[in-house]
């Protein structure tokens, strides 16, 4: 790739946040989510059900895309950025407490939300989404091989299933509604880099 000297200024000015395979791995767990999602409410929402119809169609997508939804998680294993970047989601420090009672204070000042390369109300949210996929996984498998569980069992899993689903609704709703108020956050996980400033200023205890 031939660069010129002006785009020197502009390439200093990017820090590299996501690698390739990590992208491609939240592009596809987001398309399977959201395929989760719609087909999911369209069994449950009548209006929908009504819209779409073929249920057996829909069910059977539903069925398949939470199947495949650990899938891209599991084959970025492969990825060493990738799981670099797992262990920090998985890790607490002394900084992450100061940033959550900063957040329930709501006091949005940057100097009292100190992070790393993830802040901690992101590590909250993937440790439990990636539960609750775990549990939807879990519930599903009985709910679709009814065979091999007591009516007891299929009973408690449908009841876990439908609940934890309006749950995970309502938090990547809002999971999505803090992207779309972030359009540098949201350029990362398109090109993989974002600007130095916003590093800084979002993320001041990473690259340290």
């Amino acid at each position: 790739m031939n660069l010129r000297v002006d785009d020197a200024p502009a390439l200093a000015s990017r820090v590299r946040r996501f690698s390739r395979a990590e992208r491609w791995v939240h592009r596809v767990t987001a398309l399977l989510m959201g395929v989760c999602v719609v087909t999911a409410a369209c069994l449950y929402v009548p209006q929908l059900a009504e819209l779409v119809g073929r249920r057996e169609l829909v069910v059977r997508i539903h069925e398949w895309a939470g199947l495949a939804l650990p899938v891209p998680v599991l084959a970025g294993l492969a990825s060493r950025a990738f799981r670099s970047d797992l262990g920090r989601l998985n890790r607490f420090g002394p900084h992450d407490r100061v940033w959550l009672r900063s957040a329930l204070r709501r006091d949005k000042r940057h100097s009292a939300r100190p992070a790393g390369k993830f802040n901690a109300g992101q590590k909250v949210y993937a440790s439990w989404i990636a539960g609750a996929s775990l549990v939807m996984l879990g519930t599903g498998l009985i709910m679709w091989f009814t065979h091999l569980t007591p009516l007891m069992w299929r009973t408690s899993a449908t009841f876990v299933h439908d609940w934890l689903a309006l749950t995970i609704g309502i938090v990547l709703a809002g999971h999505i509604g803090m992207a779309l108020g972030d359009p540098e956050a949201r350029r990362g996980l398109r090109t993989g880099s974002v600007s130095r400033e916003w590093a800084e200023r979002e993320h001041s205890l990473w690259r340290r």
